[in-house]
């Protein structure tokens, strides 16, 4: 695409697309790491295109994309890879659907500290709650020194069938779901099921694809989401009644998990409730 002009619009607005002055090197040393590792670039590019529930990505020094997937464009609402090619997030989306994921990318550039099956909920559309694991890690040049980073975001699979679920470890889960505005630890879920600690975090992840941890949090969070997009519930009564100790600690899990503040979520839905597009609440790729 023309440097200047700005691409179609899609779920996320779309702003003008800039220079992008090496980006080509990054692709370059990737692809020669790749081959000495005995790895086809291209061929990784073609088997992440055949990954529907996976965004991957490869970004350079500036966080700009060099690589992405069919299901990362898709998500973003855009036509064709060429229309996210050296731009970074923010200059795809507009907001925090933007901001965020640059912000993530930032961080692991400066620090090298990569972000590891990171929780997040995304809102493809106002009432379809989609949640993913995003991992990004950083990519290091034959100096060492940080060049770009890679990473993807996996859909959390649906659970497995209930028939395949042990009935103890399916009586802990029915508690969460029935109990999550009570304290809840993931060994006290353990205790409920009658399995050690261990074991019952390789049923969840079995069942999930989530830790213990994650699984709380994602079944408070979502049960927030609800709240906060159907009742006029004051945020602080939703913290509560969601299991959360207080209103900053809710603004807390809720906003590393949305990329937004309970607050601003629900302006956002508002406002696409006035409006009636959908577009303007939808999270999607946000930190890719």
């Amino acid at each position: 695409m023309p440097n200047g002009k700005p691409t179609s619009a899609g779920p996320c607005s779309t702003r003008t697309e800039p220079e992008a002055p090496g980006a080509p090197d990054l692709a370059d040393e990737v692809a020669r790491r790749l081959a000495a590792a005995g790895i086809d670039r291209a061929l990784l590019e073609e088997l992440f295109d055949h990954t529907p529930d996976i965004a991957f990505f490869i970004k350079d020094a500036a966080g700009r994309y060099t690589t992405v997937n069919h299901s990362l464009v898709e998500r973003h609402g855009l036509r064709g890879k060429a229309e996210m090619i050296g731009r970074r997030p923010a200059d795809v989306c507009v907001g925090s659907c933007g901001r965020i994921p640059t912000e993530q990318d930032a961080a692991v550039l400066r620090t090298g500290r990569p972000i590891v099956e990171h929780l997040e909920l995304h809102w493809l559309q106002p009432h379809r709650p989609v949640w993913c694991l995003t991992t990004k890690l950083p990519l290091r040049d034959a100096a060492g020194e940080i060049c770009g980073l890679i990473g993807l975001s996996k859909d959390v699979r649906a659970p497995i069938s209930p028939r395949e679920i042990q009935p103890e470890i399916a009586a802990a889960l029915l508690h969460l779901e029935t109990n999550y505005a009570e304290p809840i630890s993931p060994s006290a879920l353990a205790r409920l099921a009658r399995v050690p600690p261990a074991r019952f975090g390789r049923a969840v992840k079995r069942i999930f694809g989530l830790t213990p941890v994650q699984l709380i949090t994602k079944t408070r969070i979502a049960a927030a989401s609800l709240a906060l997009r159907d009742t006029p519930r004051a945020v602080a009564e939703i913290a509560h009644a969601c299991g959360f100790s207080d209103h900053s600690a809710f603004t807390r899990a809720f906003r590393a998990a949305t990329g937004v503040t309970p607050t601003e979520f629900r302006q956002m839905h508002r406002a696409a409730q006035t409006r009636g597009r959908p577009e303007a609440v939808r999270k999607t790729a946000r930190r890719r």
